[in-house]
């Protein structure tokens, strides 16, 4: 369809002046309304106010403008219906070809922190969004534009070919009906947060834009995509930038999540290594390099190949470190320029930098199921040692605390079942994803071997019976964690004061599933 007149209506005015400069050059006609059309007019662009085509002003503080006939019918006219066309002609009603519309800004609105309820409710746009849906609904005839970054692309075909083609109109529409749904809801999740439901409202909106095609997914049968939260501006991997190496897989995604996550646990500069979503080696440290060195020395087997999550810049002596390894990609706050310099050698190597992520209440852990999801708090509390409480006759001495509290930020982290053998604020043995708790206390003793003497042991949810502090104690362990909670809790403090470790209840237990 050749575009003969346009609408231009934007609270977004990036490029719009450019946009209808061009549209006029090739001898389209311009309405538009308010500050859109001041800022065309100012330019010297010929532009006919909105109220011209209605022969109605703009009335109740510009809450009803373009909700009328010669603007909706001049968008819906469908052009080969006789009909439709006759009703134009007995109404005067002069068709609209291209409606270039963005919309109030309701979430920078609501985000201001002393917004108040009145505020966010006139910054919820209607004449927008009816006219953004006219249009997409109308993509047969009429081309549809909500991002400015399609003028260019628009200006283009038009330019070329006169016209914008089918498949783009009808990709526009997409865009715009995208658009219009993301907008209404933001607006629902918040006027969800005003009625104090909470995070898990009677219906569900969650709106998402790709960020990336992926190659596939976790394994190569599987196709895959990465979305980020639509308006996300936060901490974490979904703002990560990337200064090298190859693009990010599916399972790339997940583990530097995983090793970001544990890595944001410590306030010591901490390093960790994930396998697989689990930490194969984590250690914290007086300097980051003595910290990775302590999480790649806990399994040097596993750490190959794996993903590596840092809690500071990234300096020289740890990228010297990194670098001797083979490593699938590292995420961090920053990197020096000396630890870009050696680490980009390795063209593939992943470089990620991004903000460490926060505790957040209010952030989501979103599991599909076949026909539905379940949606939780994501995990992101650790109990405080002042709710603990030792429960054997003998205390952890303060060294033994020290690492009771590594070890437990840890297993947090673990797939369950989760077992995690500690010493030297580093890990010694790790057993994950277990059928049962006494396997993954097997799998961890026996990693850490020797070392298992005089270290601590980290259980992510209590113990059922008191086999596990058997073997524990057998590898000479002397004091473990543990939710508690078990009706045989006395059992294993029993077995405890027995021969004399200490334990201590957290009351809170970490399932990671």
């Amino acid at each position: 369809m050749k575009i003969k007149r346009a609408l231009l209506s934007v609270s977004d005015k990036t490029g719009i002046v450019e946009f209808a400069k061009a549209l006029h050059a090739i001898g389209v006609e311009l309405i538009s309304t308010g500050g859109t059309m001041k800022a065309i007019k100012d330019a010297g662009i010929p532009v006919t106010y909105v109220s011209e085509v209605t022969g109605f002003p703009e009335i109740m503080d510009g809450r009803v403008k373009t909700l009328n006939p010669y603007i909706h019918g001049g968008i819906l006219a469908i052009r080969d219906n006789p009909g439709h066309q006759a009703a134009m002609d007995e109404h005067n009603i002069t068709g609209i070809d291209l409606v270039a519309v963005n919309l109030y800004p309701f979430r920078q609105t609501v985000a201001k922190p002393d917004v108040t309820l009145n505020d966010a409710v006139e910054n919820i746009d209607i004449g927008g969004p009816a006219m953004i849906r006219a249009a997409a609904k109308n993509f047969h005839y009429v081309t549809v534009v909500v991002n400015p970054a399609r003028y260019g692309e628009i200006i283009a075909q038009l330019t070329a070919g006169g016209e914008v083609e089918f498949k783009n109109r009808m990709a526009l529409a997409q865009e715009a009906f995208s658009h219009t749904a993301g907008y209404d809801a933001y607006i629902a999740r918040y006027l969800s947060g005003q009625l104090g439901q909470g995070l898990f409202p009677e219906t569900l909106q969650l709106v998402y834009e790709k960020a990336q095609d992926l190659r596939y997914g976790e394994n190569p049968h599987q196709a895959a995509a990465f979305y980020r939260e639509q308006y996300y501006s936060g901490p974490g991997v979904a703002n990560a930038k990337q200064l090298n190496g190859k693009e990010l897989s599916f399972n790339n995604i997940v583990d530097v999540e995983a090793a970001y996550a544990l890595a944001a646990e410590f306030e010591q500069p901490a390093a960790v290594i994930i396998k697989h979503t689990n930490p194969c080696g984590t250690g914290i440290g007086a300097t980051l390099a003595e910290a990775y060195n302590k999480a790649y020395q806990a399994d040097p087997v596993s750490a190959f190949g794996g993903i590596i999550g840092i809690n500071r810049e990234v300096d020289k002596d740890t990228a010297e470190l990194i670098s001797e390894l083979f490593v699938e990609a590292v995420i961090a706050p920053a990197f020096s320029q000396q630890a870009l310099d050696i680490l980009t050698k390795k063209k593939n190597i992943r470089l990620l930098a991004a903000e460490l992520p926060q505790p957040d209440s209010t952030r989501l852990d979103v599991k599909s199921v076949a026909g539905g999801v379940l949606l939780q708090q994501a995990d992101m509390v650790t109990a405080p040692k002042s709710e603990m409480k030792a429960v054997t006759k003998r205390q952890p001495t303060n060294a033994e605390w020290e690492q009771l509290l590594f070890a437990w930020k840890v297993v947090k982290h673990v797939k369950s079942n989760a077992i995690v053998i500690a010493n030297d604020n580093k890990t010694l043995g790790v057993g994950a994803g277990q059928m049962n708790r006494v396997g993954a206390a097997g799998i961890a003793l026996a990693q850490a071997g020797e070392q298992a003497k005089g270290a601590v042991l980290a259980s992510d949810a209590f113990f059922p019976f008191a086999d596990t502090v058997g073997a524990a104690i057998e590898a000479g362990i002397t004091a473990i964690i543990q939710p508690g909670g078990s009706v045989n809790d006395e059992d294993s403090i029993k077995v405890a004061d027995e021969h004399g470790i200490a334990m201590v209840f957290t009351g809170m237990r970490h399932f990671k599933h």
